[in-house]
């Protein structure tokens, strides 16, 4: 029993930070009135962003070694979330309210939502940088993911269920 609890790396400084917004957004996603988005378009965006983010994770994280989420270690409870339910929820919810008429608006919002999430991490010590200490990629990265990516994702996504119909 100690061991699992141990692996969950429930001591991490900084830990109730991510827990409290994945859980948040979460919960906002799976309840917010879906206007743009379907269950089904839901379902698919939550997978495949969260598959992408553990790509990423393993990518940066372990093959490059640049970040370093609680205990580098050990993949506990912290970073399963930030990983599976925060870039996946912000996702879904963005795809939910973009627009033609407020993309833009959208798309700088969520960043600045993203980069806060992630200096708030920084600064509360549950994410270290490693290698290099400025953030730059990550906004770049946040731009090109909700201006090109999830748009192209989302389209992709329609013309296939349409097509299928």
């Amino acid at each position: 029993m100690y061991s699992m609890a141990q692996n969950l790396d429930l001591s991490a400084r900084g830990i109730w930070f991510p827990i409290s917004v994945g859980l948040l957004l979460l919960f906002f996603a799976l309840f917010m009135p879906k206007r743009r988005i379907n269950w089904l378009e839901f379902y698919i965006t939550f997978g495949v962003v969260g598959y992408v983010a553990w790509i990423s994770d393993t990518v940066v994280g372990g093959m490059l070694d640049l970040v370093d989420l609680g205990d580098p270690k050990i993949t506990g409870l912290g970073e399963f979330v930030s990983y599976s339910f925060i870039p996946s929820s912000l996702s879904v919810i963005y795809l939910n309210y973009a627009k033609k008429t407020n993309k833009w608006i959208l798309v700088l919002l969520f960043t600045l939502l993203s980069t806060l999430i992630e200096w708030v991490m920084m600064q509360i010590g549950y994410l270290k940088m490693k290698n290099w200490g400025f953030f730059i990629f990550s906004i770049i990265a946040y731009l090109i993911v909700f201006s090109v990516i999830l748009p192209v994702h989302i389209k992709v996504i329609k013309k296939n269920l349409l097509h299928n119909k």
